[in-house]
């Protein structure tokens, strides 16, 4: 018996014994010590305290120290950056839209004039360093990303059209930006400022184009595989390159204060470039070879790309032309493997998009006071600020885009994605607030105006497709009803492995006759890259493609990146293709089985609308198994068509079925049954009557009759009230009805849930109108 505790008995006493010497110890010191040494003050008073406030006095500190108020920004930060962009997705705008406006909602534009106090507390003046320093380290990780995306490979393919087109966006906003700086200069330049870096910050301002923001549009309104999308990403990344090779020489003269002193700075860059290009990048690009896979990309290949990335972008800041510079050259030169770039792309995005650059819309925010703009005339020159950043932008590249052979659809989608501007207006106008050419009136103005024009795109772009609808697709349609499949199946998948068991399930169910499948992936428009879509397709279908040649399948694919919910973008799509059936699989809540998951889960409840809705209607008590995430519930409720929910229990193939009938409603299953044995003589069907159905309902009894005659060989019914875990382990697949799925949740019959195979739970399809 002390053999088996002796571990516990040596733990307990050597503690005590610990615990002993430390009270000896500390006692021997108070009593001979502490008498020969002068005590501090601050000790004498404490002594003279109550417990609670010596309590107090020692903790209340810990709020205001410089530490714990910079986790505290962090997190509010994030956690209001996160829900801003939220909101920014449900009204359909890019994500940075929201991130901008919680900068500005953080700022002493709303929070500061509302709740000065606690502004005050949360951002105090001494803490924006801290902030700002950080912002900037993500700003340079961006940036690197950034010039990752870039695809140099297509501006030598599509350069001919794009550099007009890309160029004259430049020329054209520069400037009228220049011109609107003669009017501006007098009543909203700092003091001090002279004329030329004015003007060239205000035509640059009004010349650069967000490029992540214009690619994630484009993947979002599918025209990444059209020859629109490929010319205007083009345009996008030689716009790119160009503004920021301007911006830097613009920066030069600036800091320069001389046209002679930047001669010198722009020839140090000039160097810079050519070391980039000649010497950096054919290293690179030999480096890239080797270390294309995650396997190979350890930690001394990362830590060499991010000394590359940091003496670039230390060189850019020596010469004078800004940091960020040096982080965009550096991922413009990264190996053009897409692997390489995808695998550390994925290293550092996250941290940069969801940790620093929140720092960065919110240390903007904290500058940009729109209450400077308290008087019509301040409007209206915001007003003018925006009318010229449209038509420089917007019109020049329109025109452009038509002088070089585009029609005027085309021309007007090219010029509305130009004008986006998003966090590389920022960008700029942080730099131009830092080097105090920039008032903070004219910067709140400018800041006013990247909102305005990177908001502008969707619903732009929503007009044009109403009033100019693409001609083409109809081309692009055989309507003939005869090549029209009588059954069109839907497969809606998140992983790759578990597509292609729903794959092999809805083959056994439909056959190949007259039936069409297609499967469907949805990406998230904040995870995806310009770069990577197309080897995105690959990866995610090449394991399902595989499987559906086994299968002598003709597989179709749809890829779609959205900001909207997966699942509302899979009913969506179910109900606009007219899809006879949509297969799912189970999707597990986050947030079961633990209290702070059900807490956050309770706060999201809070702060997401639809959320509150659900709860207000008792929409949410429909599924109350915690077997079903929010995406399956939502699909369950909105899709009109057939859908089946597969709950995969290491499915391997289906030759004995299992279907279970509750109620007389359940003999639309009975349909499957036929579907199933008429494509596969060898697959078995066995119907269970689990509520003795056959001796209650005549009706009932007569559809299981006509079912047996039909398929004599294949088709059985069993009677077993209370079937054992022995009884389906014999099976393969089980298939039961939505409503009487509910039942064995709700019932004493869910003991089944823990003994059945994997099933496919089919709710029928709504009626349609």
């Amino acid at each position: 018996m002390l053999e088996k505790y002796k571990k516990l008995v040596f733990y307990v006493l050597s503690i005590i014994f610990a615990a002993l010497v430390i009270y000896l110890v500390i006692e021997l010191g108070i009593g001979n010590l502490e008498s020969q040494k002068v005590i501090e003050p601050v000790f004498a008073i404490q002594n003279q305290q109550n417990h609670f406030e010596q309590f107090w006095d020692a903790f209340y500190p810990n709020f205001t120290n410089p530490l714990s108020i910079f986790i505290l920004q962090i997190l509010i930060i994030i956690i209001t950056a996160r829900l801003f962009s939220y909101i920014s997705n449900k009204i359909g705008q890019p994500s940075v839209i929201g991130e901008i406006f919680a900068g500005i909602f953080l700022g002493p534009s709303l929070l500061g004039s509302i709740f000065p106090e606690f502004s005050s507390f949360l951002f105090p003046i001494e803490s924006l360093g801290n902030l700002k320093f950080l912002s900037q380290v993500g700003l340079i990780l961006f940036m690197f990303v950034v010039g990752m995306e870039l695809d140099l490979k297509v501006l030598r393919t599509k350069a001919h059209e794009a550099v007009v087109i890309s160029h004259m966006s430049i020329v054209v906003p520069f400037m009228l930006g220049t011109g609107l700086a003669y009017f501006v200069y007098l009543d909203y330049a700092p003091a001090g400022t002279a004329f030329l870096p004015f003007a060239l910050f205000m035509g640059i301002a009004m010349s650069i184009t967000a490029f992540p923001v214009l690619a994630r549009i484009i993947q979002e309104r599918e025209l990444t595989r059209t020859p629109l999308g490929a010319l205007i990403i083009t345009c996008a990344a030689a716009d790119d390159i160009s503004a920021w090779c301007i911006f830097a020489a613009v920066v030069a003269i600036v800091k320069a204060g001389t046209l002679v002193g930047a001669g010198y700075t722009i020839l140090l860059a000039v160097l810079y470039v050519i070391i980039m290009i000649k010497v950096v990048r054919p290293f690179l690009a030999r480096f890239g070879k080797v270390c294309s896979s995650k396997e190979s990309m350890n930690k001394s290949v990362v830590a060499m790309i991010f000394i590359i990335l940091l003496l670039s972008s230390y060189a850019t800041e020596i010469i004078g032309i800004h940091a960020i510079f040096g982080a965009f050259m550096a991922g413009v030169i990264m190996p053009q493997s897409i692997n390489f770039r995808k695998v550390f792309a994925e290293k550092i995005e996250d941290v940069s998009l969801l940790l620093f650059l929140p720092l960065f819309f919110v240390f903007t925010g904290l500058r940009t006071q729109v209450s400077l703009l308290g008087d019509s005339t301040s409007w209206q020159v915001c007003g003018l600020i925006i009318l010229v950043a449209v038509v420089g932008k917007f019109v020049g590249s329109a025109v452009a885009a038509k002088f070089v052979g585009q029609n005027w659809r085309n021309s007007i989608i090219i010029g509305s994605l130009m004008n986006t501007r998003g966090l590389m207006e920022l960008i700029i106008l942080n730099i131009g607030f830092d080097l105090g050419i920039l008032s903070p009136d004219i910067f709140a103005m400018m800041v006013i105006m990247a909102l305005t024009t990177t908001a502008m795109a969707g619903p732009v772009l929503d007009l044009v497709d109403y009033l100019l609808p693409d001609r083409t697709l109809d081309d692009m349609v055989d309507i003939k009803p005869n090549n029209i499949p009588k059954n069109k199946v839907l497969i809606s998948f998140a992983d790759s492995d578990k597509g292609r068991v729903m794959l092999d399930i809805a083959k056994t169910i439909w056959g190949t006759n007259n039936s069409s499948y297609t499967a469907i992936h949805i990406l998230p428009s904040d995870e995806v890259h310009q770069y990577d879509f197309e080897d995105d397709r690959s990866d995610r279908f090449t394991p399902i493609k595989e499987q559906a040649n086994h299968l002598g399948i003709r597989l179709n694919t749809i890829l779609k990146v959205s900001q909207q919910k997966i699942s509302k973008e899979v009913a969506k799509q179910a109900d606009q293709g007219n899809y006879d059936f949509l297969m799912i699989g189970i999707g597990s809540s986050i947030y079961k089985d633990t209290l702070l998951g059900k807490l956050i889960s309770t706060s999201i409840h809070i702060i997401n609308p639809e959320k509150l809705i659900e709860t207000f209607t008792k929409k949410d008590e429909l599924l109350n198994s915690e077997l079903v995430g929010d995406r399956t519930k939502y699909l369950i409720a909105e899709s009109n068509c057939c859908t089946g929910i597969l709950f995969n229990k290491e499915f391997k193939s289906a030759h004995k079925i299992l279907i279970i009938t509750l109620s007389v409603a359940d003999s639309f299953l009975l349909t499957f049954a036929a579907r199933i044995l008429s494509n596969d003589n060898k697959v078995e069907v066995t119907v269970l009557d689990a509520a003795n159905l056959l001796s209650q309902s005549v009706e009932f009894s007569k559809e299981i009759e006509a079912f047996r005659v039909l398929f004599p060989m294949s088709a059985s019914v069993s009677s077993s009230i209370n079937p054992d875990e022995a009884f389906f382990m014999e099976y393969d697949l089980m298939i039961i009805s939505y409503d009487s799925w509910k039942k064995c949740v709700n019932d004493t019959k869910n003991v089944w849930l823990a003994y059945a195979p994997s099933t496919l739970i089919i709710k029928p399809a709504k009626s349609r109108k």
